[in-house]
């Protein structure tokens, strides 16, 4: 199949929506663009698919690439047969690609090509074919100057049938297969670092499926391997029987090669042959992909599992545009405090110092009374609880100013603070007080603010360190992409950092709209983004739908209707003799009319159905309602917490294998899958994400490995071993893979993340 063809099976889609859709990519369009603004000519395609296609796009042209060049380089040689030729065209992956490639590869001289080079191909192959030949009389015809004895004959015939073996394209696949499938993978911990490696004693003596290995387990046991501290390796007989009797991967290549034990003289040459090539190279070869396809599988679950949580936390509900009082908690250094306005403007700063109690005070109030706050933002970090008691205080003392306090993440304040985007914006500002500025920010619209920080610094991610760089960058930059144009931005306010993920924008378009901005005034309609340096026409397609001017000369500016689309919107309001501003808003006006009436060979049903879905509620934020969590008083340190305790806290991570709740303490605690509801999870994020509010139930407190057990099952008895009513028994992961004659033993809840410092060791 073509490529075109190929994307539509995988995408349960037809050749017309993705021959569309690659051609608006291919001329520049972004996947957010062709999502809202290009429903017609992709037939709906979401921007999930859309990622997908992009991504498979990409994969199918360099493997097509590829084949080229493979093509040549075995022409060039004159091995290129027709049905050669069919094999390669037809490879769908890579993988099946460079296997057929493999006997033509250009390579360094290996002992096969020696002893070919030699003149000992022919007695390879006809003791492959005759076994009824003694080896040792075959080989006395093939004594040379370089060939001085029968042995040294057998030994080179024996290199090229095993280089023959390990480089057939077929019995690889299958071989490759049949390995993943069946085989184990076994972690032991090297001898002498059992103290320097507790972080990974649940993976001292493990053995599981590789096929079925949840990624955090295997990044896990692969960073123990890195460290030093693990030893991994594969096991093709889960059951531990003898390797002195041929395994069934042997047997496999003895079959297709029609080597069988007839009593012939070759026969046992022939099999030790087979023995020698499987164990001393095919299945080092295969055990390295194999290994190389888990940690390539793992990333992938990894960086799902933080660009999810990203989105949920980019996409978390603003508290607002109010006039904001950042906290960034200190005990030596002091409380480092920012006042920003209700447009993020920073106002005014200080530090207080905790153990100065009535001085804090009093200057925090002074703050509050002369800038009007109305949100008090503190930051999650060390002296965290202890500035929120001053905060709560100042609540209490100050009723008429309708305060509220809020603890935040600080995850990534800090690089902000020292880059080289704050040393741009606050120049003159200390390091130490652009962290409360973000925090501040961050309160009042967490898109705005997060966007200007390396998303791999928010601290959402599973083993961020470890996976695959460029895939996390490449994943972490589209969503972040998908949610500011999803939300869209203020033209009028918007930074440079936020309005560089646009689409069709990028950083010095961002620079060039912000600094026109400063020196004519605010943009009066997206007309006017055209005198912008370098922002064309093209451009403005891309990004002008995205961009929202409030208050300017045309009404449909603040919402999300394409200017492409206002001559629609025009003979709307003048079928119902009504201006713009009184048809925005109006449901019963906008319910007269009939989408099917308006829709034209450039606009059809979806896109009217979205125009006026958009001019009844114009720039509607996707964003849901701003909630917080209510600390428990006097819950400050994980010594505070009791076995039973139900407690308030907000979701700050989701893995695959549960979820990380902020209860107030410097620890998180883990809601493991198990204990997320009364009934089987596949995925923590059917029932929660990140920046959610839940109720959990303390199960058990590790103080001194600082690691906190919940549930959100608040039927659930502390120390009860298992927990009560724990549901379907799919909640409770079995140990996987062969367990004949041996015990069968739970799998442990994993001990070891980036994520967290805090983590549940769960009691089965």
């Amino acid at each position: 199949m073509n490529i075109t063809q190929t994307l539509a099976a995988e995408l349960s889609a037809t050749a017309a929506q993705i021959t569309a859709a690659v051609a608006l990519l291919d001329e520049g369009a972004t996947v957010p663009f062709i999502a809202r603004y290009r429903k017609e000519a992709t037939g709906g395609l979401d921007d999930t698919r859309l990622r997908t296609l992009q991504e498979r796009l990409t994969y199918l042209r360099e493997l097509e690439e590829r084949k080229q060049t493979v093509l040549k380089s075995i022409a060039e040689q004159g091995k290129l047969s027709d049905g050669l030729k069919a094999q390669i065209e037809a490879a769908d992956n890579k993988t099946a690609l460079e296997d057929l490639y493999l006997p033509y590869k250009p390579k360094r001289r290996t002992k096969a090509q020696i002893a070919r080079e030699n003149g000992l191909q022919p007695l390879a192959d006809s003791l492959l074919a005759n076994p009824d030949q003694d080896p040792e009389t075959a080989a006395q015809a093939y004594l040379s100057g370089q060939i001085s004895d029968s042995k040294a004959a057998l030994e080179g015939a024996r290199a090229i049938l095993m280089e023959q073996f390990a480089e057939d394209a077929g019995l690889i696949g299958t071989l490759r297969e049949k390995l993943w499938r069946e085989a184990e993978i076994h972690a032991q911990v090297v001898e002498g670092k059992e103290q320097e490696g507790q972080k990974f004693a649940d993976y001292f003596d493990h053995r599981e499926a590789v096929r079925t290995m949840p990624g955090h387990r295997a990044l896990a046991v692969l960073r123990g391997r890195n460290e030093g501290i693990l030893q991994a390796s594969l096991k093709y007989r889960p059951d531990d029987t003898s390797i002195t009797e041929p395994s069934g991967y042997e047997k496999i290549i003895c079959k297709h090669f029609n080597i069988e034990d007839r009593n012939h003289p070759a026969d046992k040459w022939l099999r030790d042959t087979v023995r020698l090539a499987w164990r001393a190279k095919i299945f080092l070869l295969l055990e390295i992909e194999a290994l190389g396809r888990l940690k390539d599988n793992a990333d992938t679950d990894a960086i799902t599992v933080f660009a999810r949580n990203l989105k949920d936390l980019l996409l978390a509900a603003p508290a607002g545009r109010l006039p904001t009082l950042g906290l960034d908690p200190g005990y030596r250094n002091g409380v480092k405090c920012a006042v920003v306005g209700d447009t993020g403007k920073l106002l005014d700063t200080a530090i207080v110092y905790l153990h100065q109690e009535n001085n804090m005070l009093a200057a925090l109030a002074r703050l509050i009374k002369q800038h009007g706050v109305k949100l008090i933002a503190i930051g999650n970090g060390t002296a965290s609880r202890e500035t929120d008691k001053i905060a709560a205080e100042l609540v209490r003392a100050l009723p008429e100013a309708g305060l509220h306090k809020i603890i935040v993440s600080e995850a990534g304040a800090s690089v902000y603070s020292a880059s080289e985007l704050a040393a741009r914006e606050f120049p003159d500002l200390d390091v130490s007080l652009r962290g409360a500025v973000s925090i501040a920010r961050r309160l009042q619209d967490p898109l705005a603010e997060l966007v200007k920080i390396d998303p791999k610094s928010i601290g959402v991610g599973q083993y961020q360190h470890d996976v695959n760089q460029a895939q996390l960058a490449k994943s972490l930059d589209a969503v972040v992409e998908d949610c500011v144009n999803a939300v869209g931005v203020d033209v009028n306010t918007a930074s440079a950092p936020l309005l560089a993920r646009i689409s069709g924008l990028n950083q010095t378009l961002a620079q060039n709209i912000v600094a026109y901005r400063d020196e004519n005034g605010a943009f009066a309609s997206r007309k006017a983004l055209l005198n912008v340096p370098r922002l064309g026409e093209k451009t403005f397609e891309q990004a002008a739908g995205f961009l929202r001017i409030n208050g300017g000369k045309e009404a449909l500016d603040a919402s999300a209707v394409h200017p492409e689309a206002y001559p629609v919107v025009a003979k709307m309001l003048a079928d119902l003799n009504i201006s713009a501003a009184g048809l925005i808003g109006n449901r019963e006006k906008i319910k007269q009319i009939k989408p099917a009436a308006y829709t034209t060979e450039q606009f059809g049903l979806p896109t009217i159905i979205d125009i006026l879905a958009e001019l009844e509620k114009p720039g509607r934020d996707p964003r849901g309602k701003f909630q917080t969590a209510a600390f428990a008083e006097g819950i400050n340190e994980i010594s505070d917490l009791k076995p039973g305790m139900i407690l308030e806290g907000v979701v700050s991570n989701v893995a695959n294998f549960g979820a990380f709740i902020d209860i107030g303490v410097h620890q998180d605690g883990l809601v493991h899958i198990s204990a997320l509801a009364d009934k089987f999870v596949q995925d923590p994020r059917e029932i929660v994400k990140a920046g959610d509010v839940v109720k959990v139930k303390v199960l058990e407190i590790d103080a001194q490995r600082k690691r906190i057990a919940l549930t959100m099952r608040l039927n659930d008895e502390p120390g009860s071993g298992t927990a009560k009513n724990a549901g379907p028994s799919e909640n409770k992961p079995q140990r996987t893979g062969n367990t004949k004659g041996k015990p069968q033993r739970q799998e442990k809840a994993p001990t070891n993340s980036a994520m967290a410092e805090a983590f549940a060791k769960l009691k089965r």
